[in-house]
């Protein structure tokens, strides 16, 4: 039985950002290895940016000191409301999608950031443990909540221009 495809996780937070810059934040991939504990660089590929079929590459640590690059392609780019794309395994499968949905906020300038993580049917390391010891998949899962609202929270405290938090 597979227990790790369909896996997944989401967050919702406010932040006091406006849309339109909280859009250009989750769209900077090349800014990601600023704000994630994870995800330690990114890069758009050919020159690209965010539109569907778009392909960017992506470094990534984790705490066990594992290192991987993926590529990622992007599923949906909706300014200034969905940014989407889909991790690539090895032999070109959908190990993971991920997903940002933005809207108006309660508060005047802020935005409501939802952030989704979806376990495809491909190869991926949380695949691998889950296949040792099936907890591993619910420990990731925490892991994953856990970076998602970090990145969001660091994401808004970004100054676009300099990088610096505000």
């Amino acid at each position: 039985m597979d227990l790790v495809t369909g896996a997944q996780v989401a967050v919702v937070l406010t932040v006091p950002v406006p849309r339109e810059r909280m859009w250009d934040l989750v769209t900077a991939v090349d800014r990601i290895g600023e704000w994630s504990p994870e995800a330690t660089g990114g890069a758009w590929c050919d020159g690209a940016g965010a539109a569907p079929g778009a392909r960017f590459t992506c470094r990534n640590r984790f705490a066990d000191g594992f290192e991987s690059m993926v590529t990622c392609v992007v599923t949906a780019a909706e300014r200034p409301g969905v940014f989407a794309w889909t991790v690539l395994d090895h032999a070109g499968l959908v190990g993971s999608a991920w997903r940002y949905e933005l809207t108006d906020g309660d508060e005047p300038g802020s935005t409501r950031v939802g952030h989704s993580f979806t376990h495809g049917p491909g190869a991926s390391g949380a695949r691998t443990s889950a296949e040792a010891d099936p907890r591993a998949l619910d420990r990731r899962l925490v892991t994953l909540c856990r970076n998602m609202t970090t990145t969001i929270a660091a994401m808004a405290t970004a100054d676009l221009t300099t990088g610096v938090a505000r």
